[in-house]
This record gives structure tokens, C-alpha cells and sequence, in this order.
């Protein structure tokens, strides 16, 4: 099987985009990890499948799937390279491209250069939505892990996210227990954990560990999680950077039932063919 992909990256987080509106995508969870190999694929953090979507409201259909296979309902920096690629594939026009996801309605927006607009929608904080387990709503939740209370807010912004507030991130953190944290069981489904940095109410730095993926050097969900957890809890303006190992996202949410605007480069890198043996 020969599959032709363009990878791309936002902020060095790394994509192979496959066009699949006219011929459907096939691949297996088992060639998705052969292929995001790194040392014997192409390798990359996430798949983005783009389809044709019968929709009225939307554009085209938006699949994102991890290394590992699995298939997620969001991914902000992968939108932004899906905006760039549809308009250097000449396959969308529009000012505004929509796009359907498991996550919900996306709106797509070209700036000037290299920078795009991703309107993320409204963020939901219901347990049930992350989904997380337990008895009560609250503003910020406990496990234990390794015998020590780890506080945390959470919130579904397309994807499940986890923020721990932390006086200085360090990558040992990341790697440990945003590892255990991702599998904890009151997550049935996983989760996305970040680390966030206050530096002042318009600047955090963030690392975040993916389920499926580890930790990336820039996650635009979790850029979009940090801010509103941050801004949830009166640490934030309505205007925020977030910086990441990776490179920084401009980050605006005026509050509740508003939609979360997150601004940010995209890049192609090259294009290729696979050849799955």
C-alpha cells in the first residue's frame, strides 16, 4: 500500500495530513503506528485525516488520530495546519472554513503570514463531559498518586484536559506524573495533562503530556485548557500567551458560554508517499 501525506508542523508539533475527500481512509490502528515511527516510518505526534463532509453547516470532516492509533475528538495545532493545507491545496476558498470533529464545530480563519485562528467553541467543566469521576462540580479536583494529593482543574475543550498549577515546570514532572495522571482510573478514557507556569495574569508557560502521544512541544488544546483553567481561577486576563517548548500561542476567552479563539503559526515541511510493507 502507497499512502501520499504532507507533514506539517505548528509550533513543532508534528502531522502527516492525508487528503482523503475523494478516495475513503482505510488505514489500520496497526499501520497508524507504523507509520509514526520515527525511526522506521515517517513519524509524527498526530495523524489528520481530512474527508468530505455532507454537513451543511461544516466544510469538510476532520479525524485526528494519535501515534498509538487511537482516534481524539480535537487538535488545535493540527487545525492550523489543516487551514493552510486546504488553502495551498486550493480545496477551500472561504474566509471561514468549518470543520466537523468528534469535538465539535470548528471555525478556521487565515491572518496574514503564517498565522491562523482556530474558534475552538465553549468549554464544558461538567465531570461527565471530561468524562472524570466524581461526586461533586468543583473548580479544582484531587488524586492521589504515589501516596501525595496531586490538585488539579479540568475541562473538555474538544479533548479532556487535566492543568496542575506548579511554581516552576520541570520535564521530570511532565514525564512522571503526567504519565500517571493520563491513565489515573478517575479518567475512564484518559487525559491530557498540563503543567502551567503563571508568570503574570498575560503569560504562562505550559508542558503538556498527551495520552497517546507523551509529552509534544506544543499542544493547542492544552494551550486553550491552561488558559481557561488559569482564567477560571482569577490567575488570568482575557488575553493571554502561552509559551511552550515549541514556539507561543495568543490564547483570548472573555469567560463562560464564550467561545475559546486561539491564534497561531502553521508550516508545511514536505511532501511524500509512504509505502507500507
Amino acid at each position: 500500500m502507497e499512502i501520499q501525506f504532507t507533514k506539517m508542523q505548528g509550533l513543532g508539533n508534528d502531522f502527516v495530513v492525508i487528503d482523503a475527500t475523494k478516495h475513503p481512509f482505510q488505514l489500520s490502528s496497526a499501520q497508524i503506528q507504523r507509520m509514526a515511527n520515527r525511526r522506521f516510518g515517517v513519524g509524527f505526534d498526530q495523524m489528520l485525516v481530512i474527508e468530505a463532509e455532507d454537513d451543511s453547516v461544516a466544510d469538510f470532516r476532520f479525524r485526528i488520530f494519535n501515534a498509538d492509533g487511537t482516534e481524539v475528538g480535537q487538535c488545535g495545532n493540527g487545525a492550523r495546519c489543516v487551514a493552510l493545507f486546504l488553502k495551498q491545496q486550493q480545496l477551500c476558498n472561504k474566509p471561514i472554513i468549518r470543520l466537523s470533529t468528534l469535538g465539535g464545530l470548528l471555525e478556521l480563519s487565515l491572518k496574514t503570514g503564517d498565522k491562523v485562528t482556530v474558534s475552538m467553541g465553549v468549554p464544558r467543566f461538567e465531570p461527565n463531559q471530561i468524562p472524570f469521576v466524581t461526586n461533586a462540580v468543583q473548580k479544582e479536583y484531587q488524586v492521589e498518586v504515589d501516596d501525595k494529593l496531586v490538585t488539579f482543574g479540568v475541562v473538555n475543550v474538544g479533548n479532556p484536559h487535566a492543568v496542575i498549577t506548579v511554581s516552576e515546570i520541570s520535564a521530570e514532572q511532565v514525564a512522571t506524573l503526567g504519565e500517571k495522571i493520563s491513565r489515573h482510573k478517575r479518567f475512564p478514557e484518559g487525559v491530557n495533562v498540563g503543567f502551567m507556569q503563571v508568570i503574570d495574569p498575560q503569560n504562562i508557560r505550559l508542558r503538556v503530556y498527551e495520552r497517546g502521544a507523551g509529552e509534544t512541544l506544543a499542544c493547542g488544546s492544552g494551550a486553550c485548557a491552561a488558559m481557561v483553567i488559569g482564567r477560571r481561577n482569577g490567575l488570568l486576563q482575557e488575553r493571554v500567551t502561552v509559551s511552550q517548548p515549541g514556539g507561543s500561542l495568543s490564547i483570548d476567552w472573555q469567560g463562560p458560554q464564550s467561545t475559546i479563539k486561539m491564534t497561531g503559526p502553521a508550516a508545511t515541511v514536505f511532501y511524500g508517499r509512504w509505502i507500507d510493507s
